[in-house]
């Protein structure tokens, strides 16, 4: 071992120095001086020989730990002495050194390897500090924006002033969609972004994602599903009436030519008067139809205004209690804070909370042990949540993603337009209405702020 023959070595020689000074000490008390003499001139080389051996051990530890500070590797002590402790010094401190470059060498690599994943990545990435400079950024990322070189989040200004602006006023583990318009066309970004730390500063990491792909097939997707419900609906009005239509053409017809007067009975008439009350039925219904959709698409402008979310909840409970079949399902309300306030059309949200209260207390008919809960919270990113669940039977997996498309209903006499209808006021107000269920024990829609 490198220390126990390094100590050996000096505790050798402070046994000398302790014989020496003893035996100069017995000397000089026994009258024998010049023994005496010999004994202090002994002490001069040992001391002298003690002093180069620390000191050539610290000079060497102090080279080696100035190389581990400067990033030099290159530093190799030599091994062919004849000095014991300080040849397994050196040949300790050269494995040590081995052992520094070979860390080196495999941090390189793992860097050089997520250098690598980062630069191939379809998200682009920025890493910038507090100052706006820019230390990464992949080539994902100036691919989309158009850039060879983006070394300050300044570039973005001159591409497009809102992204400049949103990347500027993002705070960590925000989300933001930026609509970019350049000469190459017009993409949607999606940015998020998180903050970590390094010995010295804080740091921003960004991520960029162009959705725009996404976007175009989630809104085709929602045509398509729009498109087969109208028809489905159109066609069961059309149908009977263009059956009826044909029949009753066949009262008044024979080979293709009109009846004669006196050739049209009481039945004839009877069996006419009532084709054309199913036809005027049905064609009412169509009306009514046309018009729930005008309605979908005219949501007023939200006329927003600050209000304590605890009046609005009391509010729901007189309105709840007006409802049939009210008295046999139970109404829990948590508001937390009490003093949480919204900035919203009131009237809307109000619309969007009551149509969810009706919506889970026909998913309790029947039931005696039927809870509705009403809570208000504060939740992620302090954002405002209300939430209205039900003890009910849930929402199968395969119609869960279709409760919001228009004129998707599983009731008999349901309109379909509640749910759609409640999202887009949420959306408007700048918020989401989402669901989630579990079958058998739970429905839960949450109003986020």
């Amino acid at each position: 071992m490198i220390s126990r023959n390094f100590y050996v070595q000096i505790i050798f020689r402070i046994v000398l120095l302790v014989i020496a000074a003893l035996g100069a000490g017995l000397a000089v008390a026994s009258g024998y001086n010049f023994l005496a003499g010999v004994c202090v001139l002994a002490i001069i080389p040992i001391v002298f020989n003690l002093i180069r051996l620390l000191n050539t051990t610290n000079r060497k530890m102090s080279y080696f730990l100035e190389s581990i500070q400067n990033n030099d590797s290159t530093l190799i002590f030599p091994t062919h002495i004849s000095g014991k402790p300080i040849r397994e010094l050196y040949e300790g401190l050269n494995k040590i050194n081995e052992q520094i470059k070979q860390l080196k060498i495999e941090n390189q690599q793992r860097e050089q390897y997520f250098q690598t994943i980062l630069e191939n990545v379809g998200t682009g990435i920025i890493t910038c500090n507090s100052k706006g400079f820019v230390l990464h950024a992949n080539s994902a990322v100036r691919r989309m924006l158009g850039l060879d070189v983006l070394t300050h989040i300044n570039q973005l200004d001159r591409i497009n002033r809102a992204l400049f602006q949103a990347v500027q006023q993002i705070k960590p583990f925000e989300q933001k969609l930026v609509s970019v318009t350049s000469e190459r066309g017009t993409i949607e970004l999606s940015l998020k972004a998180t903050s970590f730390k390094t010995q010295t500063e804080e740091l921003l990491l960004l991520s960029v994602q162009d959705i725009r792909n996404e976007l175009d097939e989630k809104e085709l997707d929602s045509w398509m599903k729009l498109i087969r419900v109208l028809m489905h609906e159109i066609m069961n009005s059309i149908a009977p009436i263009t059956s009826l239509s044909e029949s009753l053409s066949k009262l008044f017809t024979i080979d293709g030519k009109l009846v004669l007067r006196e050739q049209i009975d009481e039945k004839t008439i009877s069996t006419t008067a009532r084709g054309l009350g199913v036809i005027g039925e049905q064609g009412n219904g169509l009306i009514q139809f046309v018009e729930s959709y005008r309605k979908l698409t005219r949501v007023p402008k939200p006329d927003q205004k600050i209000f304590k979310v605890e009046e609005l909840v009391n509010r729901m409970k007189v309105l709840y209690s007006s409802l049939e079949n009210s008295d046999r399902v139970k109404l829990a309300v948590v508001v937390n804070p009490p003093e949480l306030e919204l900035f919203a059309d009131e009237n809307l949200i109000s619309q969007v909370l009551l149509n969810l209260l009706k919506n889970a207390l026909e998913a309790l008919n029947g039931r005696t042990d039927g809870l509705i809960r009403i809570m208000v919270k504060v939740g992620k990113n302090n954002r405002p949540e209300i939430t209205v669940a039900d003890n009910g039977s849930g929402i199968p997996d395969e119609i869960m993603e279709q409760v919001f498309v228009p004129f998707f209903t599983t009731r008999e006499n349901g309109s379909g337009i509640g749910l759609s209808l409640s999202r887009q006021i949420m959306r408007l107000h700048g918020g989401s209405l989402q669901v989630r269920s579990v079958p058998g024990k739970e429905t839960v829609f949450s109003m986020i702020f």
